[in-house]
């Protein structure tokens, strides 16, 4: 019997297939070149940063006739995210995808986005990062680093947490664990709030890490838990969905000024689609071979109910809360303050 393939996968394919046949013209004696840095392997079927570079490429390259041209350097091949952002602002490049964790050494703020348990829905956090807020977060990242932000995209979701050690049900059984986390004050502050240890080991070491019990779980989105196949190494599977980290896609703001309206447009334009690209591939691997159920047929997966959610919630809100006080005063407090009206407000 002939195997089906998933609709979500079809579509997938035939949108990213549209887009790459748009691209035929002959480049331009002198084209404008955009070098861009992601950090995943440059597959757009595989990981979501990879599907914002090469539709943002395709389509960029198509409505200028190639007249800009733009050259992907993936699996940081320039450095790790800070250094590629940091590169973004020096000019030396024109643009990057990076992390929360990259963005956070030009622009500290951004650490008040780690507030736990603050969406209920992936579809609340989409609302909050294309509405006024998002707006407002954009404006202030290029008033106070010259970085002109393209997007906010899905690098997979809400964070799980996996460990080695047993079933995390309750805040309780965090105590103790030694958990990695990114290099972010507000993600080690989460860990211990529920009691757990937060160890920082780079992404690059994490695999190794984990198997030789220097930390004892770690923190991430679905498929970049297969992605990385920590389920090689970690037993348990928690589906605490407490934390969206998105991708944050910055531009020198110089050069973005710098092109002509029109070339101007239409890599904003490729950006907006390139991150609804990232978008829709994060749920369908999510949802696919490649995301949960293989997870959930190598590792012990538990989904916490309301109550315990809420338990979660109380026990790390008001820790991650005067963190962000301590750390950024009155403007970060502003700033959640304005984040969580946001959010209130697509509820």
């Amino acid at each position: 019997m002939k195997q089906q393939r998933s609709p979500f996968l079809l579509a997938a394919g035939l949108l990213l297939s549209l887009i790459f046949g748009t691209a035929n013209a002959a480049f331009a004696a002198d084209p404008v070149v955009i070098k861009l840095a992601q950090p995943n392997r440059n597959d757009a079927f595989d990981n979501p940063a990879a599907a914002m570079a090469v539709v943002f490429k395709s389509l960029v390259e198509a409505a200028t006739n190639r007249a800009v041209r733009v050259d992907i350097f993936p699996e940081g091949q320039l450095g790790r995210d800070a250094d590629v952002v940091g590169l973004v602002r020096k000019g030396t490049i024109q643009t990057a995808v990076s992390s929360v964790s990259g963005v956070a050494p030009s622009y500290p703020l951004i650490g008040v986005l780690d507030l736990p348990f603050a969406f209920r829905s992936i579809s609340e956090a989409y609302a909050v990062f294309d509405g006024p807020f998002g707006q407002q977060l954009a404006g202030d990242i290029r008033r106070k680093t010259g970085l002109a932000v393209l997007g906010f995209g899905d690098p997979g979701g809400f964070f799980a947490i996996t460990n080695s050690k047993r079933p995390i049900r309750t805040p309780e059984d965090m105590k103790g664990l030694r958990l990695r986390t990114m290099d972010l004050e507000t993600h080690k502050a989460v860990v211990s709030s529920l009691g757990g240890d937060p160890v920082s080991i780079v992404w690059s070491e994490t695999y190794t890490g984990l198997a030789t019990g220097a930390a004892d779980g770690q923190m991430n989105p679905i498929p970049i838990i297969r992605f990385a196949k920590f389920d090689e190494v970690q037993r348990y599977l928690t589906l605490t969905n407490h934390l969206f980290a998105p991708f944050v896609w910055v531009m020198d703001g110089k050069f973005l000024d710098g092109l002509s309206p029109a070339n101007r447009a239409a890599v904003q334009n490729a950006a907006r689609a390139a991150v609804v690209a990232s978008r829709g591939l994060s749920r369908v691997i999510e949802a696919s071979d490649r995301g949960l159920p293989p997870l959930a047929h190598r590792m012990e997966v538990y989904v916490p109910t309301a109550k315990e959610l809420e338990a979660f919630r109380q026990a790390s809100q008001p820790v991650v809360r005067r963190h962000i006080e301590h750390k950024f005063g009155p403007e970060g407090m502003e700033m959640l303050a304005r984040f969580e009206r946001a959010i209130a407000e697509v509820q």
